[in-house]
């Protein structure tokens, strides 16, 4: 199980999706001698910075991301999803430029 990845987590911060608590997640991935885990919440970042400290406490490398939605419509469009599909997109950060970059796209989201 030490080589294993979960690059796709999601959090308690992915409403109506996750579950899982960042302590409680963080700690298992330990415990089953993992050396890296993600955290990918729909949309928000909300977690970043809990899942970092708990990763660092537990000697986990915290791999930094967010599932982004895709669509083929313009930010100003509103329309069904019928006329206006979304797509999920996992995107993980590399570097601090890509953490930096994945802020920006999660607050353009918002807007």
């Amino acid at each position: 199980m030490s080589g294993f990845v979960h690059l796709h987590v999601h959090s308690e911060y992915s409403l109506l999706d996750g579950a899982a608590r960042i302590d409680k997640m963080v700690e298992q991935a330990a415990q089953l001698g993992m050396k890296s885990l993600a955290l990918t919440d729909h949309g928000v970042m909300y977690g970043v910075v809990p899942f970092y400290k708990a990763c660092v406490r537990h000697g986990i490398q915290p791999i930094i991301g967010c599932e982004a939605y895709l669509t083929t419509s313009a930010m100003k469009d509103r329309g069904t999803r019928q006329e206006n599909p979304i797509y999920h997109l996992i995107l993980l950060a590399k570097n601090e430029q890509g953490y930096r970059n994945l802020m920006k796209l999660c607050s353009l989201g918002h807007l």
